[in-house]
């Protein structure tokens, strides 16, 4: 038999809403495929919980997958829309078999996706997933673990699920804590935390001003969210709020901006939590984990307090799997995906702002007096390529790449990768002379047109 399409991206299943593989027809096997993949023999109950976003395109992806599940024997608990983070942390708390989150994230409403969760709360490893991916693509083989008649699944909404992710964020802040007199607007992006981000921030005490959060299907991150910050920054000043916080479609990541309107972004806040948290003795193997994406200005804050920082390749799954291969509890990406692995196993919004608005809280201070590091100026240097050959093999860019490291030594950094989705090779050099990382910049960019520029 050939060799398949690849199904599953670095966060799961995504694309157009109604188009291959964001089908009715390939989300129902997906659902039986994790249905016999993460069945619990052992188990009385086997349960798949189901939560989405806010997309049109949800309710025919929710049906059809509850549909599938049922089919294999086992119940459905549907939970609605809630952010990615607190499916995670349902199915860690109800026991579930597995949890399915039916969300595009940051991206419009055309686009949806389906990720899965394990029942420990984290998502899947490449393993299973490609044990499901080749289920999908055999569903035949399915065929004779059908369930009789007698032992179909059953489907039922679990009517207080936001109230039990609600009643867990607040466990997430110290009980002497209060928001009482901070004035916060924050953006919803229409998406998943439309009700649960505003009734957390009001009953810690917060004066509460919400924004996008009157989701009608297709207004999902439009103008609004971590990806159009402008908004926020408005409503702010109209407002005047202290601090306002944007999330995304599906909540797992917030951006924060002070009292100036100046964004506040995850290396900001690993920065602040890195130095807090190995300060009280807190932070694990005093490490912090992020992307190679992370600014060289958070390496030299954590170095100056002693703490150790290692980078992942780009996204939240590689942080996460870092994290938990040596048991590391603070990580994330610059775009605002935190984790607290002491909290969550997953990137989640809420707690990131409510672990801000905690500090801000604790030491009275606005949050443009937290800050903790001085972003490093960084340029970047787009090359059109017609091929991608290892950059070892192009001996002018070799030699480039080499200069540049050494004039960087410990007081920059240099990034050369070709794009995932692009024939594009991108440098990045951060530095404190801007003249010097821009000169850099271009040309390793020269040497790599030379050897296989488009």
């Amino acid at each position: 038999m050939g060799a398949h399409p690849r199904l599953f991206g670095t966060d799961g299943v995504r694309g157009v809403a109604n188009s291959e593989p964001i089908t009715p027809e390939t989300a129902l096997k997906l659902a039986r495929a994790l249905a016999y993949v993460l069945k619990n023999p052992a188990a009385r109950h086997r349960r798949i919980l189901i939560g989405k976003d806010t997309r049109l395109s949800g309710y025919m992806l929710e049906t059809a997958m509850a549909a599938g599940i049922c089919s294999m024997g086992v119940d459905v608990m549907l939970v609605g829309p809630l952010p990615t983070p607190g499916i995670a942390f349902l199915t860690r708390s109800m026991r579930a078999d597995a949890g399915v989150v039916i969300s595009a994230s940051h991206n419009h409403y055309e686009d949806n996706g389906i990720k899965f969760f394990s029942r420990d709360g984290f998502k899947l490893e490449d393993e299973t997933e490609r044990r499901i991916e080749q289920l999908v693509f055999e569903d035949r083989a399915l065929e004779k673990h059908r369930a009789p008649a007698a032992d179909i699944g059953k489907a039922a909404r679990i009517d207080d699920a936001l109230g039990r992710y609600l009643v867990f964020l607040k466990t997430c802040v110290p009980r002497t804590v209060t928001f009482d007199g901070l004035r916060v607007v924050i953006d919803c992006a229409n998406g998943a935390a439309y009700k649960v981000g505003p009734e957390a921030l009001e009953e810690l005490g917060a004066d509460v001003r919400a924004i996008a959060v009157e989701p009608d299907g297709k207004n999902i991150n439009l103008n609004c969210g971590a990806t159009h910050i402008d908004h926020l920054r408005q409503a702010m000043r109209r407002e005047r709020a202290q601090v306002g916080i944007a999330l995304d479609g599906d909540g797992d990541r917030a951006l924060l901006l002070d009292e100036k309107g100046e964004l506040f972004d995850g290396d900001d806040v690993m920065a602040l939590f890195g130095s807090r948290m190995a300060a009280s003795g807190q932070l694990a193997a005093n490490t912090v984990v992020a992307t190679v994406m992370s600014n060289f200005g958070l390496e030299l804050a954590l170095r100056r307090a002693g703490i150790r920082l290692v980078r992942t390749e780009v996204g939240d799954p590689s942080v996460v799997r870092e994290m938990r291969l040596n048991s590391y509890n603070l990580g994330g990406e610059q775009s605002g995906h935190v984790v607290f692995m002491n909290y969550s196993t997953t990137g989640d919004g809420l707690i990131t702002a409510l672990q801000v608005l905690s500090a801000m809280a604790e030491t009275q201070k606005p949050l443009s007096e937290l800050r903790a590091m001085r972003r490093v100026p960084q340029v970047l240097e787009n090359v059109r390529v017609r091929e991608r050959l290892p950059f070892t093999e192009m001996p002018d860019a070799r030699r480039a790449i080499a200069a540049a490291e050494e004039r960087l030594k410990d007081n920059g950094r240099l990034l050369v990768r070709y794009s995932g989705t692009e024939m594009v090779a991108r440098v990045m050099v951060e530095g404190e002379d801007p003249a010097m990382i821009g000169a850099l910049a271009r040309e390793i960019g020269a040497a790599i047109r030379k050897h296989v520029g488009a």
